[in-house]
């Protein structure tokens, strides 16, 4: 048997898709993890489209140099989610790969220094097909969850809307305005690619693109997803009655008390005015921010953890004040 049919039955046996369905019983699932990283830890991963575009190319460059398959992923603005099929020590080394070249990205795009340093990363190992099935409908959802006007299998920075869709087709961000996916870059120069897909590797040649944007068919593991819910009707099933509290406490990055990331900087931007008659905090003294805060607490019960960071303020040193 060549090593890729052993490979493949591996997987299979992992994930247990060689193990037939029984209404009521849990199927082992081995060697996959959910990860995720703090989204209160920083006020934002991805500022604007051109960043989402370069993160998400950034996950097909960043997993070929690893041993491991990726089932789902959604990037946010303050945080991400990955689904991954391997070791742990590989699924890790990939997550920490991708946050530090993303922190790179930050830094050079907009000239914030190590930005995402010591970002904290949670994991928890997923055990049996229904985590499985839930964590995936978590990620895919996590939009949706935030309070984004948009259907989880239309968020275009994410996996969700890969699935169970008619062969060849994706759906597609507005800002491709209808154009197809083609095989590569090769009617481009070598510094027009490079400049395009943030790379100098010749790999972009063969994969499907649209525009700057890699197909994201080209990295995530449809065919398994797929399998692992075996019906379309399965897999919509569990993306309605998927909750974060179905999920290990460890991977819920942000409390259920918090108010979505774009509105609290609006209500932060409202108080500025109404407190100091400012648009912008950089220059409030502690006391100021101190206060901001409490107003912001006060007003809208958010995580004390989100309020400080919006205000500017280390939660560490001012938690017993907003708590």
């Amino acid at each position: 048997m060549k090593n890729s049919d052993k490979l493949q039955r591996r997987i299979e046996t992992d994930l247990g898709l060689d193990v037939p369905f029984v209404k009521g019983e849990r199927i082992p699932v081995s060697d996959c993890w959910h990860f995720c990283t703090d989204g209160n830890a920083v006020d934002s991963m991805f500022r604007d489209e051109q960043d989402f575009i370069d993160g998400m190319n950034r996950i097909y460059f960043v997993s070929r140099r690893f041993d491991i398959r990726i089932l789902a992923h959604v990037l946010m603005d303050t945080h991400l989610h990955f689904v991954l099929y391997g070791s742990l020590s590989e699924c890790t080394a990939f997550v920490q790969e991708y946050v530090r070249r993303t922190s790179m990205h930050i830094e050079n795009r907009h000239g914030l220094k190590k930005r995402l340093k010591n970002i904290p990363v949670n994991c928890q190992r997923i055990d049996n097909d229904l985590y499985l099935k839930t964590a995936l409908c978590y990620v895919i959802k996590n939009p949706t969850a935030a309070g984004l006007k948009v259907s989880p299998t239309d968020y275009p920075w994410s996996s969700g809307a890969l699935y169970f869709r008619s062969q060849g087709l994706w759906t597609s961000p507005v800002w491709t305005y209808g154009q197809y996916f083609s095989h590569g870059l090769s009617d481009k120069s070598f510094r027009e690619r490079a400049a395009l897909m943030k790379t100098k590797s010749p790999d972009v040649d063969s994969v499907l693109t649209s525009d700057k944007l890699i197909f994201p068919g080209e990295y995530i593991e449809v065919g398994l997803v797929e399998r692992i819910f075996r019906t379309c009707r399965n897999f919509y099933y569990f993306l309605g009655i998927s909750r974060e509290e179905d999920l290990n406490p460890l991977t819920t990055v942000a409390s259920r008390m918090t108010i979505p990331i774009q509105e609290m900087r609006q209500h932060r931007n409202e108080l500025l005015q109404e407190l100091f008659g400012v648009t912008n905090g950089n220059k409030l003294d502690m006391i100021q921010r101190l206060k901001l805060a409490r107003a912001l607490r006060s007003r809208y019960r958010s995580s004390p953890k989100q309020i400080a960071r919006v205000c500017g303020l280390v939660y560490e040193e001012v938690k017993g004040q907003l708590e």
